[in-house]
């Protein structure tokens, strides 16, 4: 339906399944038919550097033989893959290291992100990763379609997955969805579902993409592996927010390529619901195959001695008596200066999402905060007039300790919108942290915003900004903002990709189907020339971009006397 309805009407959509390989995502980059660099993912923007670990896997071809044959100019391309091990390879693996009496990992996904991730590449050599490419673009050559693209991949020798499969239409590819769901057991390595893309590029264009995800793909999950096991204790753990999260400590059992000793049981009223009772018989499964959750109970097995959980009155951590909002199932604790509530905070501004602070992780940042060395993230930042107090930790050393001040310096590069989604303010995910400084120049403009204006911009909706405004109210929360602006930490957007002031102080509202770009790349011209874009038509609008079916949005322009320009006005104004 989205498809549908993002495309001009009586168009034929063709659609390519490919089964969704639960591996690490890189992308391969070659020149002159050479692998130049590999790197992770990442955030889809920025990953890490791997060129040399990928150089050991086989299955990627390090030299090409036939670039040149190819009718497309393929010298200087793109490739994405899937990097991942087989089970009975991983198997073999783990059973090795247990013999040498080495730590052996939780799954294959764990063990290929953690391989990636070594030092030395003669160690990445001795471990059985794979490879599965599924994507090739380049910007010297144009292709028809997705499936085109995989034949291209599959003639230079790339490892192309072979049950991918073309569709006609979305019942056949729902088809291919439901028979994969019942065969997926019987592969030698592990998936979690089906990517379904529309197939012709001039289609993909026209749809676009949203902040975290294309409009032309979409991701058909399985229904998730269940296992039974005993909860042995319910447990409460406070989070960054405050929120209290109970949890179940199971007796541990092997469930989708890992063991599971804990799970997350939501929150009170999901227990009540589900009547969930310490040394009850329960089924559990790994939502989306990755956080495990109980689903039920077997009360035909229910023991004398359950025993049934009592909604806590105070905090487990600091003791302080807990709030519980009349419009939210969750209790919190209101506590700021909670440990637990602290040690969440860095860790978030810590991660690789937001500040991404190598080696500064969850067991440091636990231990910084016990010893009173950390009080708010901004402290992180201190630490470096501390040198001499960490070199003399336990399992601390002088290199380890400068490393992790190096790190911590390297931090303060990280963009405006990378900060903003650190801070961990409530609703600000990192689309929304992108979509904000996309929009504001500066912390500072975006705290002197209203919330009317925050709401304006796309995407964002009054949640957020209500909780913006709500966020910076607080005198510790500027506090803690004015020491990191002391450090010199970005608060300012990047403006490098700015072409032209054309539009600067032009507000403009896009709707309909544009025909020769999508929305987005519309919208990022927009900011590229200095202009705004917001969701809603108001008396501050001043052009509205119109392409085919524009709807309600266009009547309103008219009645407001807005400037409304076809796709021609809009390229003619930006030269």
């Amino acid at each position: 339906r989205r498809v549908r309805d993002g495309l001009p009407q009586n168009l034929k959509i063709e659609y390519v399944c490919e089964l969704k390989i639960d591996g690490v995502s890189v992308s391969l980059h070659y020149i002159d038919g050479r692998l130049a660099v590999a790197a992770t993912r990442g955030d889809g923007k920025v990953g890490e550097e791997i060129t040399n670990n990928v150089k050991t896997i086989r299955s990627v071809p390090i030299k090409l033989d036939n670039w040149k044959s190819s009718k497309f100019n393929l010298t200087e391309f793109e490739v994405r893959g899937e990097i991942y091990m087989e089970m009975k390879a991983f198997k073999e693996f783990n059973e090795e290291r247990e013999k040498r009496g080495e730590k052996t990992f939780a799954n294959p996904r764990n063990s290929t992100a953690g391989t990636l991730k070594l030092q030395d590449p003669k160690l990445v050599d001795q471990r059985p990763l794979n490879i599965f490419v599924y994507f090739l673009a380049t910007e010297l050559s144009q292709f028809e379609t997705h499936f085109e693209n995989l034949e291209l991949l599959k003639q230079l020798n790339f490892r192309v997955n072979r049950e991918s499969k073309l569709c006609s239409t979305i019942e056949e590819a729902l088809e291919y969805c439901a028979d994969w769901e019942k065969k997926r057991d019987k592969l030698p390595y592990e998936i979690d579902g089906v990517v379904i893309k529309v197939n012709s590029l001039t289609q993909q264009n026209i749809l676009g993409a949203i902040a975290k995800s294309p409009r032309w793909a979409v991701a058909y999950k399985f229904k998730a592996k269940q296992a039974v096991t005993k909860v042995n204790k319910i447990t409460w753990q406070v989070g960054r927010t405050g929120a209290l999260t109970p949890v179940a400590d199971l007796e541990p059992i092997f469930l989708a390529g890992s063991t599971i000793s804990r799970a997350t049981l939501h929150n009170i009223d999901e227990i009540r619901k589900k009547d969930i009772r310490e040394n009850d018989t329960v089924v559990i499964e790994k939502g989306g195959d990755v956080i495990p959750k109980v689903v039920s109970v077997d009360f035909d097995k229910r023991p004398a001695e359950s025993i049934e959980v009592p909604i806590p009155e105070n905090c487990p951590v600091c003791g302080s008596e807990l709030v519980k909002p009349a419009e939210e199932v969750a209790i919190y604790c209101v506590n700021t200066k909670c440990s637990a509530q602290l040690k969440g905070r860095i860790i978030h501004f810590a991660s690789r999402g937001a500040m991404d602070i190598e080696g500064l992780g969850e067991s440091l940042i636990n231990l910084f905060v016990d010893l009173e060395l950390l009080k708010s993230y901004a402290d992180i930042y201190e630490l470096k007039n501390k040198k001499e107090e960490l070199v003399n930790i336990e399992r601390l050393g002088e290199k380890s300790v400068s490393n992790l001040l190096e790190a911590i310096e390297e931090s303060k590069k990280q963009p405006f919108n990378k900060l903003l989604f650190g801070l961990g303010i409530r609703y600000v995910g990192a689309g929304a942290a992108q979509k904000l400084s996309e929009n504001f120049k500066d912390i500072d403009e975006m705290l002197a915003a209203t919330e009317e204006e925050i709401e304006s911009i796309q995407d964002i909706g009054p949640s957020i900004s209500s909780s913006i405004k709500q966020f910076f109210n607080v005198k510790e929360n500027i506090e803690i903002l004015n020491k990191l602006r002391e450090h010199k930490l970005n608060l300012k957007a990047d403006k490098q990709s700015k072409v032209s002031d054309t539009l600067a102080d032009k507000t403009f509202v896009l709707t309909g189907t544009l025909s020769s770009m999508s929305r987005d790349s519309a919208k990022e011209l927009i900011l590229k020339h200095g202009g705004k874009v917001t969701s809603s038509i108001s008396k501050n609008t001043d052009f509205v971009l119109a392409g085919e079916n524009p709807g309600s949005k266009l009547d309103k322009a008219q009645k407001l006397n807005i400037k409304i320009l076809s796709e021609d006005d809009f390229m003619k104004i930006i030269g």
